[in-house]
Formats: C-alpha cells, structure tokens, sequence
C-alpha cells in the first residue's frame, strides 16, 4: 500500500469512530418533554427511558428532608409525585404554584428527578398592555 492510501484509511477510522461515539452519547443524553397525562399512557419500557415533565407544583405539596426534597406536579386534573435528592439547589422561582420542568426517570411510581427548572410566569410577564418602568415600550404576549 502506497502512503495516501494508508493515510485515508487512519482518517476513515478515525472519523468513523467519532460518529459512532457521538451518534451513542446523544441516545443516551435525550430526553423528550412529555405531560403527565402522556407519561401516564406510556408503556413502562418507555417510561424507563430518561423523561422531561412539566407541570405546576402542587401547593403544600413541597417537603424537604435534608438534600431530599419530594413534591407533586399537577397538569390539569393529573398529578405526580416527584423526588429530588440532587446536589444542585434548586432554583429561587422553585415554590407553590410554580411551573417546573423536570428531567429524571420514572420508578416506583415517583418520578426520580435528576434536574429541576421552574419558572413564576406572573413575576416576569406584563398585564396585556401595561408599560414597564423607564420603557416606552407596551408589552403583549403573542399566543
């Protein structure tokens, strides 16, 4: 074999070993964000499957109990238990009422969160039509 040959063939395996790895790290990394009424259809082998719920913290369902935090999230009439035992702290806007995105597995009928994201939508939006301080600007929530 001549030397360009022998070249061409390091960078094929090369480049075919970095696909490979990249195609099997982003199976692994995925999640897909599904409501609890969706997660509750679901089969349990896809519900093995790393999972992104959302839904609004139930109010007085938050009870801490050293790094362990359990909660339930409600998106219309269905709820969910959830357990948080991470070492991040959870966000400030993290409270009743709250919206929470939340990634993590499904087992034992509590959803085991591995990160938690929340959002207080009523703290940072405007009324339709009102003026923010020291802006000219009207803000209006396009649906």
């Amino acid at each position: 074999m001549n030397r360009t040959v022998k070249f061409g063939l390091v960078i094929a395996i090369v480049l075919g070993t970095i696909g490979w790895l990249a195609a099997g790290g982003i199976g692994e990394s995925a999640s897909y964000f599904k409501s609890i009424p969706e997660v509750e259809k679901m089969t349990p082998s896809e519900r093995a499957k790393k999972l992104r719920v959302g839904g609004v913290v139930e109010t007085g369902s938050i009870k801490r109990s050293g790094n362990v935090v359990d909660f339930v999230i409600v998106d219309g009439s269905s709820k969910m238990k959830v357990q948080y035992a991470g070492n991040e702290p959870l966000p400030d806007t993290f409270k009743d009422g709250s919206q929470a995105l939340i990634d993590g597995r499904l087992g034992d009928g509590v959803f085991h969160a591995s990160k938690i994201a929340a959002k207080c939508a009523s703290k940072y939006e405007a009324k339709p039509g009102q003026n923010y301080k020291g802006s000219g600007s009207v803000y209006v929530k396009v649906s």
